[in-house]
């Protein structure tokens, strides 16, 4: 418990600055999954996006540290009808914070307003560990929501918060590198975690394949809930079909394109899967 406390002492953008340098060097050395040009452009490109998460960020995790802090106080949620061990409380936090990220995670497909948000993340047509960087900021409202509705349901603390930060930010970095991963790690891990490739099914420009696989850590929650798909790395075309021209590929446009007025086919398209089979 006192190195996962040092681990935690750590600042955590140093975490995301060091993984971000380690998955985009590996991806200048070793041979990539898609092959794309003007990898400094998009990689500007994706800074801009952080830089706006940065600020926004500071401002939603105040709220959220006095929201969980005041729930706690209150002694609000499950783990406080019952005496559990500091570990257990720890481990099962981890898993419950991934839990109702999974579920607000599918509810932003669902949800028009949300998605409108949420689809600025899937609109990279050239993905690699900087694509970790970029979504809406006000997105940042909404997935900062769930975790304060985690730990009112299950009396989670914001210790539990920030191992499941620790835990969950690897993956995310992983989960958007432009690397080549074994298939074998798919058929072992990929049994119970999200592993790179699952993840990018997730990215497919097929509308079919983005509403699926939304667990960042366990891929065993769409398993249970029936949102699993799976299409081979290989035959995975990225970004959304109403988003891949270069203007629409910018920081600026992407901090726009929810208040664009999109045609009624297109909306449709964005928010409802076509209904066909799928092997699994």
């Amino acid at each position: 418990m006192q190195t996962l406390k040092s681990l935690l002492a750590i600042n955590s953008n140093y975490i995301a600055i060091a993984l971000m340098v380690l998955f985009y060097s590996l991806e200048q050395i070793l041979t990539t999954q898609f092959k794309f040009t003007k990898r400094p452009q998009h990689f500007f490109q994706s800074v801009l996006f952080q830089v706006t998460f940065y600020f926004v960020g500071i401002l939603w995790a105040t709220v959220t540290v006095f929201t969980i802090s005041w729930l706690n106080q209150k002694g609000v949620g499950l783990f406080y009808l019952v005496q559990v061990p500091l570990w257990f409380k720890v481990v099962m936090g981890v898993l419950l914070y991934d839990f109702i990220t999974y579920w607000f995670h599918r509810a932003a497909h669902r949800i028009p307003l949300i998605w409108r948000l949420h689809r600025v993340h899937h609109i990279d047509t050239s993905m690699d560990a900087s694509s970790n960087f970029r979504g809406h900021p006000l997105e940042f409202i909404w997935f900062g929501i769930s975790n304060i509705t985690a730990a009112a349901i299950f009396g989670l603390d914001l210790f539990g918060l920030s191992v499941y930060f620790l835990v969950a930010t690897p993956f995310f970095f992983m989960e958007h590198s432009n690397l080549k991963f074994p298939t074998w790690l798919d058929k072992t891990f990929g049994l119970v975690f999200t592993t790179p490739n699952l993840h990018k099914i997730h990215h497919e420009q097929d509308q079919h394949y983005t509403d699926s696989n939304y667990a960042d850590i366990l891929i065993l929650w769409d398993k249970l809930f029936g949102s699993f798909k799976f299409k081979p790395v290989a035959e995975i075309k990225l970004g959304l079909k109403e988003f891949d021209t270069p203007k629409q590929q910018t920081y600026w446009y992407a901090m726009i394109s929810p208040f664009v007025k999109m045609k009624p086919r297109e909306i449709e398209a964005a928010v409802v899967p076509d209904k066909k089979e799928v092997a699994v």
